[in-house]
């Protein structure tokens, strides 16, 4: 006799994950948030504020004139490094990207499709394969509405769609990296936010922010060598860190409006510069060759000082202009999330804090780590919940950038991945796909996609073969394995991160940068690993 068993429980969005035979106890920061045990991280890099405005010196309130002149000497951004806002999302746990959600292919890319067998490791049954049309609708399941082929049953796709217009989604492409990476572990080198910030992704607030206690302010680590302590990041993952950048104390609320603020510290700075310039510098040299007294670095960092209050004061005496939970585009009846939506689930106000940050340039990178993904063994119903909901996250980014009329480029990854067996969850959640059952680093990817406010981003002419191969750096194998041989990244993580912050830089057509910024990456022919052209 043949006992069937029932499919596994769904769990609910943000109930923890045990798995109790298969793997050992979670002792580590990066095991509690891979099994929902802990909250995500939204990590952010410094900003680069006004850079992407039409005019960036007119949307900020100006300094007395005889001040404005000591800016750049005193390093205060006043355009901002004028870079396109970078997010990455961080499925923590090993989550499904490609097959079930972002459509693999072979050589020929995306849509040079992959055999049944290679679909089933990666979640769909015979009859969802790609390469079909669904026989309830006539549709295929194939979905390109958003430039990236997609499966048209995709989890990820039907949350971005929850969330953007029709107009945002003309806007869109995207590439898939094939990719291995190691199961279950933190210790994948993932994060690229200091490779961001080396291509340029600077401002004026602050340089890196996150919410973790770690080198990258995330789950995963970042590259060694692209490691920069002096802008190792600062914890954010809410509406009132975010207000907390631009925290100017008691003294305007004592002195009553933000213009006689800023106008006490201007003062302080003349009478501070006018006192020192007084005095006779009697300090040894610090710096013969460049001649350089101790008394001059004290005249500068006590001017700068002053004067970099007075400029925070000036574009920021209004903590409440940063704060996600009162921009009417963000939440409320015309906002991306409704009131109720927006209170009811912490995920979307950690995107919320960072895509705003980000994208209305206050930012110049932000990553936001989810927990939870490590979700084999749990019967399918529990992945797609979960990525349901990381894909809403995903659409309210790029429909914030929408609405702000401003590029983004939006990277997802996550530590490995897993693959499928051949029992279907005909659960309502389960969609009858196949159930997720173990850790399988062979299955692995990553993906991008890009937001023009111009219209779709145009696949790269720069490099020979066909424009499909753009679309998917690397191939997979028939099987549904990542052919490590198909690209640098598909067998490195670090070579992953550098292919990331490659075709960052290619967005600005700044590829010819590249080499001399990260000089011995190990990417080879660079044109051979750019997906679009400059925006």
């Amino acid at each position: 006799m043949i006992i069937r068993k029932a499919p596994p429980r769904a769990l609910s969005l943000d109930e923890p994950i045990l798995h109790r035979d298969t793997h050992k106890r979670p002792l580590t920061r990066r095991d509690f948030i891979s099994q929902g045990l802990m909250g995500g991280a939204a990590t952010l890099v410094a900003p680069t504020v006004f850079g992407l405005f039409a005019d960036p010196r007119a949307a900020m309130a100006a300094l007395s004139p005889d001040l404005e002149a000591l800016r750049a000497s005193c390093g205060i951004a006043v355009e901002g490094a004028g870079k396109i806002p970078f997010i990455c999302i961080d499925l923590a746990g090993g989550a499904n990207m490609v097959g079930s959600n972002v459509l693999a292919g072979g050589p020929g890319g995306q849509l040079d499709y992959l055999t049944t067998q290679g679909y089933a490791k990666m979640g769909l049954p015979g009859d969802m394969i790609p390469s079909l049309n669904d026989p309830a609708t006539g549709l295929s399941y194939t979905n390109q509405d958003l430039g990236l082929a997609f499966h048209s049953d995709s989890a990820f796709l039907r949350g971005i769609l929850r969330r953007i217009s029709p107009a945002t989604a003309a806007n869109i492409n995207g590439a898939v990296i094939p990719a291995r990476s190691e199961n279950d572990t933190g210790n994948n080198p993932h994060n690229p936010m200091y490779g961001i910030y080396r291509a340029g992704a600077d401002g004026s607030l602050v340089s890196l922010i996150g919410s973790q206690a770690s080198d990258s302010g995330g789950n995963s680590m970042a590259p060694i060598n692209l490691i920069d302590l002096s802008v190792r990041p600062t914890k954010v993952d809410r509406a009132s860190d975010v207000r907390g950048f631009v925290d100017t104390g008691q003294l305007a609320g004592m002195l009553g409006t933000k213009e006689d603020t800023v106008a006490v510290m201007e003062a302080i700075q003349r009478i501070s510069a006018a006192k020192m310039k007084a005095m006779d510098p009697k300090q040894p040299w610090l710096d013969p060759d460049k001649g350089i007294t101790r008394d001059e670095v004290v005249k500068e960092l006590v001017a700068c000082g002053y004067l970099k209050s007075a400029d925070v004061i000036d574009r920021f005496g209004d903590p409440a202009s940063l704060d996600p939970d009162r921009d009417p585009a963000i939440v409320g009846p015309s906002g991306i999330f409704s009131e109720a939506e927006y209170a009811g689930d912490n995920e979307f106000r950690k995107t919320s804090a960072v895509m705003k940050m980000v994208i209305e340039g206050y930012a110049g990178a932000g990553t936001i780590t989810m927990g939870g993904y490590d979700y084999h063994g749990q019967g399918r119903a529990t992945g797609e919940i979960r990525d349901f909901r990381a894909g809403q996250c995903m659409g309210a980014c790029l429909e914030y950038a929408h609405r702000r009329g401003r590029p983004l480029m939006l990277y997802v990854f996550s530590d490995g991945s897993l693959s499928a067996n051949n029992q279907v969850d005909n659960t309502p959640d389960g969609r009858g796909k196949f159930m997720w059952v173990s850790d399988d680093q062979q299955t692995a990817a990553s993906f991008f996609l890009v937001y023009n406010p111009r219209g779709r981003p145009q696949l790269y002419t720069g490099a020979a073969g066909p424009l499909e191969r753009r679309q998917q750096l690397g191939w997979f194998r028939g099987s549904g394995d990542v052919e490590t041989a198909s690209s640098p990244a598909a067998n490195n993580v670090n070579l992953l991160v550098q292919t990331v912050v490659l075709n960052y830089m290619a967005l600005h057509g700044e590829q010819n940068l590249f080499a001399s910024r990260f000089p011995g990456h190990g990417l080879g022919n660079l044109d051979n690993m750019i997906a679009f052209n400059p925006l």
